[in-house]
């Protein structure tokens, strides 16, 4: 059991505390209501352009990282399509040199002209290195366009095309900012060596006085069943072939979720799963084959990829996928089977629990979810999951209707 205690603050800042007193050290984690699921699709790439940004300087701090190394802390940031998340780890005794930083940022960025010139040009050349000049680069690019038809997952945390971070001006970015990055669309952990009273007293110091903003309601076009397959074929300077499917799954709170979960690792999790036994082992038509899921928040995807081995044939690649799936809608997976891939995903929660910057990061997540306390509780959901739901799920999901397939040629 994870430990927490948690309160609100009169702006709707929502704190957790977790003590763990085994650890000299102490993190500050800032999670914010916001993805790149929240952007206009007119104007993508906004809430990855300011995990960039919220480092370029805040209102009253021209530079968040050299005060923070001078206390001894290290920082990061990500953001997916569901989230923006932001943390540091210091000495606990210098605890609140993470709450001064943290606030002012929270409070408002210095939106400089320069400073946005600046991150407009380390996402443009991100997004050009990784997704434009990279090998099979545009992959999920496309996948994505092609699986989503309403939803904006429709769209990668980079965004969608190079030219809305490009044209991105100040007025866009003041309006981002002050939509989602309030008190009342943020959850703040604190957790490590540090103590309940004192947390309190330095959250009410530091965050108290920020305007609360307006919660921010999601209203989210919700993406219809699939009814038909859809399938392209992309021609690129890449050195194999690639085969790539996806799958319409159950969102992040259903029971589906935590079947999937457990059905993509008896798939393809690692060496000893069938993907890789039966096709990459055995008949040899893949180099490399996975199968995993997103883990989003709103209804996800499934994928299924891997590089042929040179000569393959992409149609006979693809039978051989079909034929391994049909057998897990056929027959049911043995119980070891099953035991096997919950026992791994036992000892992963396990793992990630290890480490206080990690529980702090999974507290905000599952507060964002919608409760906390969601963390202990995994696991039994895991467990309820019997041989029947995964052969039942797995006829369910992997129907063809419910499938984009994309076979990418090397040139």
């Amino acid at each position: 059991m994870i430990q927490y205690e948690r309160f609100v603050l009169d702006n709707g800042l929502r704190v957790l505390v977790h003590e763990d007193h085994s650890t000299p050290m102490a993190v500050l984690n800032i999670m914010y209501d916001v993805g790149a699921r929240d952007e206009n699709p007119e104007k993508t790439g906004f809430a990855h352009l300011f995990e960039h940004l919220m480092f370029g300087g805040s209102i009253n701090i021209p530079d968040y990282d050299e005060p923070l190394q001078r206390a001894g802390g290290e920082n990061n940031a990500y953001t997916t399509n569901d989230l923006t998340n932001y943390y540091c780890q210091l000495p606990a005794e210098n605890l609140e040199t993470a709450f001064w930083l943290e606030s002012d940022r929270m409070l408002s960025l210095a939106f400089g002209a320069k400073s946005l010139s600046v991150q407009k040009k380390v996402v443009c050349e991100e997004f050009k290195e990784h997704y434009i000049n990279k090998p099979y680069g545009d992959v999920w690019h496309k996948m994505r366009e092609l699986a989503y038809t309403k939803h904006p997952y429709r769209w990668m945390t980079i965004g969608k095309e190079l030219s809305h971070v490009e044209n991105a001006n100040i007025e866009d970015v003041k309006h981002f900012f002050f939509k989602h990055y309030r008190p009342i669309n943020a959850i703040l952990v604190v957790a490590g060596h540090v103590q309940l009273e004192n947390v309190k007293q330095l959250a009410e110091k530091w965050f108290g006085n920020i305007p609360m903003g307006e919660k921010y309601e999601r209203n989210l076009p919700i993406e219809p069943r699939q009814t038909e397959a859809r399938k392209i074929e992309v021609h690129a300077n890449v050195p194999l072939d690639a085969f790539i499917k996806t799958w319409h799954m159950d969102a992040r709170l259903e029971k589906g979720y935590y079947t999937a979960d457990l059905a993509t690792e008896i798939l393809g999790g690692g060496g000893s799963s069938r993907l890789y036994q039966s096709l990459v082992k055995e008949k040899q038509l893949f180099s490399n084959l996975d199968c995993y899921h997103f883990g989003s928040v709103d209804k996800g995807l499934i994928a299924i990829d891997g590089k042929l081995v040179k000569g393959v044939k992409m149609e006979d690649a693809a039978k051989a996928v079909d034929e391994e799936i049909e057998k897990m809608q056929s027959a049911k997976v043995s119980d070891l089977e099953l035991q096997k891939v919950k026992n791994k995903t036992e000892s992963v929660i396990a793992f990630e629990d290890m480490g206080v910057m990690s529980r702090a990061n999974s507290l905000a997540m599952y507060e964002l979810l919608g409760d906390a306390n969601l963390m202990n509780t995994e696991l039994e959901k895991y467990n309820t999951i019997t041989t029947d739901d995964v052969q039942q799920y797995c006829k369910e999901v992997f129907r063809n209707d419910n499938s984009n397939t994309m076979f990418y040629y090397a040139k």
